[in-house]
């Protein structure tokens, strides 16, 4: 097995864990995960419950990849794309004051080292180098 399976296979696991986390237990997840979720607002269950399909969708589609490498480059931009909009999102409200800039390194882990990581590997020279797939 490749090492980029092994990638994909722990990022899906990953993923596909705290997904399900937040179906079935968003007031957990909400207070205990390591990202001080709290300083973005109050707890609403449901909004955490619909990320949490987000994220278990994710999860899956990254396991796909795992088992499809020789045609998973779509799958992979379609889970790279949510990953950084969800990185994004996280820039623009500390730029903009919304979160405390102390989430620079409290995101860092969970939100921004995971896009960097799936941006880095969608570049086209990046993605033929680790794939071995030539396009």
């Amino acid at each position: 097995m490749t090492a980029l399976k092994y990638f994909y296979g722990i990022a899906g696991l990953t993923t596909l864990a705290n997904g399900l986390w937040m179906l079935v237990s968003p007031e957990t997840w909400y207070g205990e995960i390591p990202a001080e979720v709290p300083d973005t607002g109050p707890l609403n269950g449901h909004f955490v419950r619909d990320i949490g399909v987000a994220f278990c969708v994710m999860g899956l589609g990254l396991f796909w990849c795992a088992r499809h490498l020789d045609r998973c480059r779509v799958v992979h931009l379609g889970v790279t794309a949510f990953f950084a909009g969800h990185a994004l999102v996280h820039v623009v409200e500390m730029l903009t004051g919304s979160l405390p800039s102390t989430h620079w390194w409290i995101d860092f882990p969970l939100v921004f080292a995971p896009a960097i990581l799936l941006v880095v590997l969608a570049l086209p020279p990046v993605w033929r180098r680790v794939s071995g797939v030539r396009e």
